[in-house]
């Protein structure tokens, strides 16, 4: 697969991808960055995971967020 040889996100899973960002910004620098109340509101990697399954906008907030600190 061609294509995929420069896409940064290959082989990463959202959960791989989110608990990155935890440990290098937290919760509250994350919660700033990208306003999403699961990030704000008792924030957990669990209940973050779930909510950006289920909303595409905010996941390609995460993942561009995650791409641009690379």
């Amino acid at each position: 697969m061609p294509e995929q040889a420069n896409n940064p996100l290959h082989g990463k899973t959202l959960e791989a991808i989110l608990t990155e960002l935890v440990a290098k910004y937290g919760f509250p620098e994350l919660g700033y960055r990208i306003r999403i109340n699961c990030f704000l509101e008792d924030p957990s990697i669990s209940s973050s995971l779930k909510f950006l399954r289920k909303t595409p906008w905010a996941r390609k907030k995460v993942e561009d967020l995650y791409v641009s600190g690379k």
